[in-house]
């Protein structure tokens, strides 16, 4: 059998194939035009797609939760009477699952964008004011609203006033000074 080789290089190398006339332009070329769809796309997705273009605030009605958190609770369920234009009820749940621990949270945004609470727990209070207060210190300062002694509460993001009472505690929290919290606390009925 007889085997073929191949024949020998003289050292010369293969000459490149012949590029497309214009194929550096074409890709540059097309790479803008893409690039142009793409930031023409993603204008008209931003104009077609609906914008709050509000403060972020979504208020809601707690009329109706207060007064079912009213007949099911243990203890006198709080609720601002008489706030001025502008405040925004933000949030509202009344939790009863377990009757040794109910508790109820509304909170508000007042006109100034401050966030101001009243919580109300029947169970723990060392728990409940670590959750209401954002790991509250009670410190050395109290407030005095309708004849009441409040305890000051500092924590982590909120400070709180503090009322307990054999029925449950009462925490008005929020971003205010003491002296507002004192304010809202005093429209508490």
């Amino acid at each position: 059998m007889a085997t073929q080789s191949a024949p020998a290089q003289t050292g010369t190398a293969a000459a490149p194939a012949p590029k497309r006339r214009g194929m550096a332009n074409k890709s540059a070329r097309d790479m803008v035009l893409s690039m142009i769809l793409v930031m023409a796309a993603g204008v008209v997705i931003y104009l077609f797609i609906p914008h709050s273009g509000g403060d972020g605030v979504h208020p809601v009605e707690y009329n109706a939760a207060l007064q079912s958190a009213r007949r099911a609770a243990p203890y006198p369920v709080l609720a601002p009477e008489g706030l001025a234009k502008g405040w925004n009820a933000t949030a509202v749940e009344y939790d009863g699952a377990d009757p040794a621990d109910a508790q109820w949270t509304l909170g508000f945004i007042d006109p100034a964008g401050q966030y101001v609470a009243v919580r109300q727990s029947n169970g723990p209070a060392a728990d409940f004011l670590a959750d209401a207060t954002t790991n509250g210190v009670k410190q050395a300062g109290t407030s005095t609203v309708d004849g009441t002694v409040w305890s000051h509460y500092q924590g982590d993001r909120y400070r709180a006033l503090v009322l307990q009472t054999a029925k449950g505690t009462t925490a008005v929290t929020g971003t205010e000074s003491f002296a507002d919290l004192a304010r809202f606390a005093a429209k508490l009925k």
